[in-house]
């Protein structure tokens, strides 16, 4: 049975009508396959990248049964929980029903996700659970993470009862050809049955990991550089296995890669794909920030990183390290502080001076980002965080008001740095990168700043040992009283970003194939001949979905908001469009 499930981002609509009706306003979506309707239910939230782990046993439950209710009287992104809810505090499923309209058959197999769990209930830790039964609860979805939230118990205990019962994900393949002929395609999902069709070949192999349902903040380009790095690997003469769940993309098409595990890019499910397909390595710098936050998990499982070690990406992810090497490299960034409850926020917004940029680490999208001006503000932001995120820390950084914004991607291979291209940011400082129409090349900027960037950028990417990816984002700040221009770097994502595919395509330069040979070592970047070709400029401009969201606050600021883009090339800058995009700047810098 497949699954499709809605992913939205109405976190980023503060303001506008929430509730899902006629005018779609999902931004993508995730898919699973399962043997029965629950498995594939459970696998489309453990998809979604929401910090789910299935269909609720994960602390998250609702508990007033009069919220839940109402709740269920309208059409809303999280209904299927409240559903689930409902039924694990005795609501009937016809009254279920009345509210909801769904049908029965899909209430009574939820219905039956409770009976498991009031089922699970008999045991008190997870070697009393019968191996039948345990495996039972596999087959209908249930993650181990689930499983050991019900028990009140470590994640790991579950996983090392369930491996020492023999309860392994088994593969199945998907059946392109409806039976009418022998299906040969090589794509896969995972349940638990006791045939695998899934046989490992004996060739070396990489595994690429994709970046889940499209999203504000991570969408269709990561999917670009996926299917390069595909397309790298098996050139260079590996085979190449992707793995992930999002049915909008060409890296889910299962003739793109040699295998295609069509599973939730969910630690859960990717590390037994490693323990059967045992590759060489895995690569996590193009499947955006969801890809990036599993290499921790693949460090402490001894599974090879290929390209930039995860202690590096984890130093330039890390502000307090990232900053203590700024420092070191002599390079200028704004001050800031890592505050974990408000009152050490508030120092540091004193010491720093407001304004300041507040936001929680390790984000995607500038997610809870804002730029405050007083304690008020910033104790109700930081308080947000806490709530939403609540083992996040939170960075306090000192904004630089009117300062223009660029940044730079390149590829490094250890010893030499390539410049990929310089972007120009129309919008200023203070607005995220994804929001704001990016010049390429530079327009306005100094000589002078333009070399500084670049210069930074090849200091830090040999002080990361960066092998293959790096993006890095600069302030140009001029002092109000001396004049003097200074060039800040804001941060550095040691991956593909999202203006990656943007200069490939400006430059008509394959980078993804040659920043993913320079990951796998296979070539050093003398190897190539990288002539690059662009009459006048490239744009890049975002594109917003606000009439989705009529009464959503539809001014920019550094939690992005845009839903995709598009690029727009121009002969020179006397041209119509880009004089408005500009006028619109100075606007924005000068008044």
């Amino acid at each position: 049975m497949t699954g499709k499930t809605a992913r939205w981002n109405l976190e980023k609509c503060h303001g506008g009508h929430d509730l899902p009706g006629l005018q779609e306003k999902a931004g993508g979506e995730g898919k699973a396959i399962g043997r029965n309707f629950m498995e594939g239910l459970q696998e489309t939230r453990q998809s979604q990248e929401e910090s789910r782990v299935g269909v609720g046993a994960d602390k998250k439950e609702w508990i007033r049964t009069e919220d839940i209710l109402e709740r269920l009287q309208h059409a809303s992104a999280d209904r299927i929980y409240r559903v689930k809810d409902a039924l694990r505090l005795g609501v009937p499923v016809k009254t279920v029903h009345k509210l909801t309209h769904i049908d029965p058959w899909f209430l009574h197999q939820i219905k039956r996700l409770v009976d498991y769990e009031k089922q699970l209930e008999r045991y008190n830790v997870p070697d009393d659970i019968p191996a039948d039964f345990l495996r039972e609860l596999k087959q209908v979805g249930y993650s181990d993470a689930q499983i050991a939230w019900l028990m009140r118990v470590e994640e790991k205990h579950v996983r090392d009862h369930r491996l020492n019962s023999g309860i392994r994900r088994t593969y199945k393949l998907v059946d392109t050809c409806a039976a009418e002929f022998e299906a040969v395609t090589p794509y896969y999902y995972s349940t638990f049955d006791q045939e695998n069709e899934s046989r490992p070949s004996d060739r070396k192999k990489i595994m690429v990991l994709g970046s889940g349902p499209n999203r504000i903040g991570q969408g269709i380009e990561f999917d670009y550089c996926c299917v390069h790095g595909l397309l790298a690997i098996k050139e260079a003469g590996y085979e190449a296995i992707m793995i992930n769940c999002n049915p909008e993309t060409v890296s889910t098409d299962f003739n793109v890669a040699d295998k295609l595990y069509f599973e939730p890019v969910f630690w859960e499910h990717i590390e037994e794909i490693l323990e059967l397909e045992k590759p060489e390595g895995v690569i996590v710098q193009l499947g955006g920030q969801t890809a990036l936050k599993l290499a921790e998990q693949f460090y402490k499982a001894g599974i090879p990183i290929i390209g930039t070690s995860f202690r590096n990406m984890d130093l330039a992810e890390d502000r307090g390290a990232f900053s203590d090497l700024l420092k070191e490299l002599g390079i200028p960034y704004p001050r800031y502080g890592v505050a974990e409850t408000a009152d050490e926020a508030l120092d540091i917004a004193h010491r720093v001076k407001y304004p300041v940029l507040v936001r929680p680490s390790y984000v995607l999208g500038g997610q809870r980002m804002k730029i405050v001006i007083n304690d008020q503000e910033l104790e109700q932001s930081v308080l947000s965080i806490f709530k939403h995120m609540p083992d996040n820390r939170v960075l306090i950084d000192q904004f630089l008001e009117r300062a223009k914004e660029a940044e730079i991607d390149a590829i490094c291979d250890g010893d030499d740095v390539h410049i990929m291209g310089v972007m120009e940011h129309i919008e200023p400082a203070g607005i995220h990168s994804g929001d704001s129409s990016a010049v390429l090349p530079t327009y306005s900027l100094s000589e002078e700043a333009v070399n500084t960037m670049i210069d930074y950028t090849h200091r830090l990417a040999r002080a990361l040992d960066i092998r293959g990816l790096i993006n890095i984002q600069f302030a140009i700040h001029t002092d109000k009283i001396s004049g003097v221009e200074r060039v800040y770097v804001i941060e550095a994502n040691p991956r593909a970003s999202r203006t990656t595919p943007f200069i490939a395509k400006a430059y008509q330069v394959p980078y993804l194939n040659i920043a993913t040979q320079v990951m796998m070592g296979v070539k050093k970047l003398r190897d190539f001949e990288i002539v690059k070709k662009l009459e006048g400029y490239a744009i890049k401009v975002p594109v917003f979905s606000f009439d989705k969201f009529p009464n959503v606050d539809k001014r920019l600021g550094p939690e992005m908001k845009s839903t995709g883009e598009m690029i727009y090339f121009i002969k020179d800058l006397k041209d119509p469009y880009f004089r408005e995009l500009d006028r619109n700047r100075s606007m924005y810098l000068y008044n």
